[in-house]
Formats: structure tokens, sequence, C-alpha cells
């Protein structure tokens, strides 16, 4: 088709133009275009691009989906799923529920197989802090906790960043070697410590509680695998350009492994506040001990108020409810993607 043979448009805003090929009849049907005007900033334009709208034709209607058919993808593609989830959650949280209902009893009710209190004893939160220091066990541990969380992740993060990004002579051997220190039961290692913190004069201290804590193979080992998956590109582009090791650390590394640092984060923040057996040991002052310590006031020799047992209880987790609520979106990612390189 030559341009020759495509005659000139006719003048006119509401004109159809309707090429002709060169050689052709005009018994084909041809593709017209409309142009009409939309408003006075702007035309709209209507496109035939066949002949089967042009002919009275219309398009095919998408298959109709029945009633059963949809009823079946929404059963096996939720409903199905959901159900067992939403009774598996609910079994899960019984305990917690059974918890916190058995701190508004009162004492003679704690015993009987009702679930719901008959009347609801408020008061049984407020016995808790007149029976013990609830408020100086409550500091102990959250001061205890932070402090070997804190400790814990940088100590962890260091030796990760040494493991995985500093190249040194036996570097995956010494690493398999302080893996194996994990196979070692946790009470094998109480006498020794204990030991160590007589000989450093650390016994009923908190230093004496932190320090132990301080260093974790597990979380080497789950920072180590996280920071394998940081591209060895970013280290080397950043040495090209005069940064340090120390630097490459502290601005490159660790805000990559953020996710990391957050599931240990997580993970040594509910171990060390929940601890019980190494307190227990290390502290003989009721004004340090944590709170694990501090409940046993509730089950002596006189009786067990389990009532007052659960208001104190439920009021222990509410930082570890917090702490996981805030930070739940890093637990699964962080494990995932520490998993990722080995």
């Amino acid at each position: 088709m030559m341009a020759s043979d495509i005659p000139a448009r006719p003048a006119g805003r509401n004109q159809t133009y309707s090429p002709r090929l060169a050689g052709g009849g005009g018994s084909a049907a041809q593709p017209t275009f409309s142009i009409e005007p939309k408003s006075s900033h702007g035309a709209k334009i209507l496109t035939d691009c066949g002949t089967g709208l042009a002919k009275g034709g219309s398009t095919a209607a998408p298959p109709a989906v029945s009633k059963r058919g949809s009823l079946i993808r929404w059963w096996s593609g939720g409903l199905f799923w959901n159900i067992p989830l939403a009774l598996l959650a609910l079994l899960a949280t019984l305990p917690f529920i059974w918890m916190v209902l058995t701190s508004l009893k009162p004492l003679s009710e704690t015993g009987l197989p009702n679930w719901l209190p008959t009347q609801l004893r408020w008061s049984n939160y407020l016995k808790v802090f007149q029976v013990i220091p609830f408020a100086r066990y409550y500091w102990n541990s959250i001061f205890v906790a932070s402090w070997i969380t804190f400790l814990q992740v940088f100590t962890s993060a260091l030796a990760a960043f040494a493991f995985s990004r500093l190249h040194w002579p036996g570097r995956n051997k010494v690493f398999l070697l302080y893996l194996a220190t994990m196979m070692l039961p946790g009470l094998v290692m109480v006498i020794p410590n204990y030991q160590v913190m007589i000989d450093l004069h650390l016994v009923n201290s908190f230093p004496g509680l932190i320090i132990p804590a301080a260093f974790s193979p597990f979380g080497v080992f789950l920072l180590r695998q996280f920071m394998l998956t940081i591209p060895p590109s970013l280290d080397e582009s950043a040495m090209i350009d005069g940064a340090s090791p120390w630097r490459i650390f502290w601005d490159i590394t660790l805000p990559l492994s953020r996710p990391g640092l957050i599931t240990l984060t997580i993970f040594t923040f509910m171990g060390a506040y929940q601890n019980f057996f190494w307190p227990l040991v290390m502290l003989k002052s009721q004004s340090r001990y944590t709170l694990p310590i501090g409940l046993l006031y509730f089950n002596s020799t006189a009786g067990q108020t389990t009532n007052q047992l659960m208001a104190a209880v439920t009021m222990s987790i509410v930082p570890l409810v917090i702490l996981f609520i805030v930070l739940q979106k890093y637990i699964v990612s962080g494990i995932q993607l520490g998993a990722v390189k080995g």
C-alpha cells in the first residue's frame, strides 16, 4: 500500500474515515475509526478493530460459574483449613483463659471444676503486692533480662560476623567446635559457672546472673546463617572505599541483619525473663530475687494460694506478650532467611 493510495481525511469533527487497501475491492469489511467530541478539552475515540461488532456480532461471554463450584472452592481454599487452625488456636489459649479466670476467683473456688467465677475478685491483684514486693521482683527480672539480651545479641553478632564475613585460617573448624558446646546440657555447666562466680566474688549479685548468659552458641549460629545470605560484593565495595572491618560490621552487616537480630532478641529476652534455676542458685538476698523465685512465696507450707499465684503470673507475662505482639512479624522472616544458606 502506497501513501498515495490513502485518501485524504475529510474535514469535520464527526466524520468517519474508512481507508481502502490498494488492489482490494470494497466487499471486505473495513475497520472504521470514528472521532466524536467528548468535551471542549478533548475527543473520545471509538475503535472497531474487527468485523464482528460491525455486523452486529457479540463477544463470547465468560463461562458461568455454578454455585456448587464456588462453594467447593470456598470450602477447600479457606474454610477447610481455617476451622482446624481456629480450633488449635483455641486449644492453645485455654491455659491462659483458665489462668485469667482463676486469678479472679475466691480461694474456695479454685479447686472446683467450674471455670467461671461466681464473683470477680479484683482484689487478688492488689494482694499480690501486699504478700511479696512484686514491683521490686518485676524490676529485677526486666533489668537482668534486658542486660542479658543486649550482651548476648551484641556478642553473638560480633562472633557471627567473624565466622561469616572475615576470612582466617581454621574459621570453619573453630565454628564447629564452638557449635559443639550446644550439645552440653545446661545443668552440666552449673557447677563450673558457679565456681567461676565464687572466684570472681560475683555470687549474690546481678553481674553473676548476667555474665554467664552473655554468650550463646545458638545466637552465633542463627546470626551467622543469616549473615551468609548477604552478598559479599557489599563488603568488597566498602573495602575499596576504605571502610574498616568494624565500619562494615556496624554500617552494612548489622542493618541488613535486622530481622535476625530481632528474632534473637525475642528468644533471648523470653528465656532470660523466665529463667528460674540459675537465679535460684546464685541469689541469696530477697531484694535481688527475680519473679520466678518470688512466685514461690505463694506455694508455702501453709498452703497454696492459687488465685493470687495466677494473678501474679498474669501480670508477669505482660512484658512477654507486648514484646511478641510488637515484634512477631520478624520471628518467622528471621528464621526463614537465616536458614537459606548454610
